[in-house]
């Protein structure tokens, strides 16, 4: 089996679902290929997602279609933003011109789909399996196929693929965690204000432990761009001794928390399957722009002003289990989440089991979408017919040590330019 992933957020969705979707009796071989760009994890990130692969190198969009011409995979992830999920099958679709036999393709979302709904879904169309991580979901993709005529047999009902742990009983310290987002919110102003309340809970309640969870470190990207990294507003506030920031794998720190607070973050749901008191912020309003208003309905929408005076949200049950989480939490997962993935497995094993599969066929055509999808090609140095155009990288060995050098150079110029000349520009620009 074999993923390709752009960012560390995909690399642990795409290999835990590859993982998933392997049967358990099988001796599964998982060949990690990520994708060269601006969010192409560092070791470090690598090393906090936990998973290993038998091999796992950097490549450009040519470099893996040449690879995958060649190997004879059964099944490859597709763990990409959705425009890199089209390239990749109008490209896969010209190397396997010809062909009787394929490997299996699935795609599907890291997360909560919160925004570009349509635009996201008709992206990652042509795949085999698209994977839904909830019944709410498998139903919103199925009647956006349908809406624009496309099959929708692609769509399969799974689950996020990191759920579990143990369920919660209580920590000594009590201990509340913010889970940070990169994205959301976007402004200084918003982003300081939560900081401040966060920092404002932990004095006003001393006896806590209140910890600031982070995606990545100053410098590290992750699926969206960061330009304001918690660390260096926090660098400039006078921080309580119960006050601290962490990093590492989201389910360690998970082991240790008795109230998880965010705006948005798919956190959220792995913190309710584990039946831990999880609470999606109000303070900022419930708008779209921030993603919780996917919330709505779940009895977890709280204010700080409520955390303050000590509000502890009761989920609602219905609204939890449409969301591919288990309501009572992973004791009582046995026939729920255990076997989430056994349609995707059964639907995997009669596509290989038929022999030939039919071209991969994308929504989005040259003749569909004329006026689209070219661009889209062509950033991942692809022709409107998926080949590989003129010129573009698709060297067979590792660059140079000058070239690396180079390309590390580049990234590092990249992400200063994001979160420290961009700022800048547009607060002159405010001016």
């Amino acid at each position: 089996m074999a993923v390709l992933a752009d960012s560390d957020t995909r690399w642990k969705w795409g290999s835990l679902t590859a993982n998933r979707l392997s049967p358990a009796e099988s001796d599964m071989r998982l060949d990690g290929f990520l994708l060269r760009g601006r969010a192409t994890p560092t070791a470090r990130q690598l090393e906090e997602v936990g998973v290993r692969a038998d091999s796992l190198r950097e490549v450009t969009a040519v470099e893996f279609l040449r690879e995958m011409a060649k190997e004879p995979y059964d099944v490859l992830v597709l763990a990409l933003v959705g425009g890199a999920v089209q390239a990749m099958l109008h490209g896969l679709a010209h190397a396997w011109d010809g062909r009787t036999r394929r490997p299996v393709v699935v795609t599907g979302y890291v997360g909560v789909v919160y925004e570009k709904l349509a635009d996201g879904l008709l992206l990652r169309h042509g795949a085999d399996l698209v994977l839904a991580n909830s019944r709410q979901d498998a139903d919103r993709f199925r009647a956006v196929y349908e809406g624009v005529g496309a099959d929708a047999s692609s769509v399969t009902e799974v689950a996020l693929p990191f759920l579990g742990g143990a369920d919660y009983t209580g920590n000594d310290p009590y201990t509340v965690v913010f889970a940070a987002q990169p994205s959301v919110p976007e402004s200084r102003k918003d982003r300081t204000y939560l900081l401040d309340r966060l920092v404002g809970h932990a004095r006003l309640h001393p006896e806590r432990e209140v910890l600031l969870k982070l995606r990545s470190k100053p410098g590290e990207h992750t699926t969206h761009i960061e330009e304001l990294p918690y660390q260096k507003l926090a660098q400039k506030t006078d921080l309580p001794p119960n006050f601290r920031l962490v990093y590492g794998h989201m389910g360690e720190v998970l082991d240790r928390t008795d109230l998880l607070v965010t705006v948005s973050s798919t956190a959220a749901l792995e913190s309710l399957h584990r039946r831990i008191p999880t609470v999606v912020l109000t303070d900022l309003g419930v708008r779209e722009a921030l993603g919780n208003h996917h919330f709505v309905g779940s009895g977890c929408l709280a204010s700080w002003d409520q955390l303050d005076d000590g509000h502890r949200p009761t989920p609602d049950a219905a609204w939890v289990a449409r969301q591919g989480v288990v309501a009572g939490g992973p004791s009582s997962q046995g026939g729920s989440y255990e076997t989430a993935f056994d349609g995707a497995r059964l639907r995997i094993g009669e596509l290989l089991e038929a022999g030939s599969l039919p071209p991969l066929a994308p929504y989005y055509t040259p003749v569909t979408a004329p006026g689209y999808l070219p661009g889209i090609l062509a950033r991942h140095h692809l022709g409107p017919d998926g080949s590989p155009l003129p010129g573009a990288p698709a060297a067979d060995k590792e660059p140079s040590p000058v070239r690396q050098i180079v390309r590390r150079a580049a990234r590092g110029a990249y992400r200063h330019g994001v979160q420290r000349v961009a700022p800048v520009i547009r607060r002159m620009g405010e001016l």
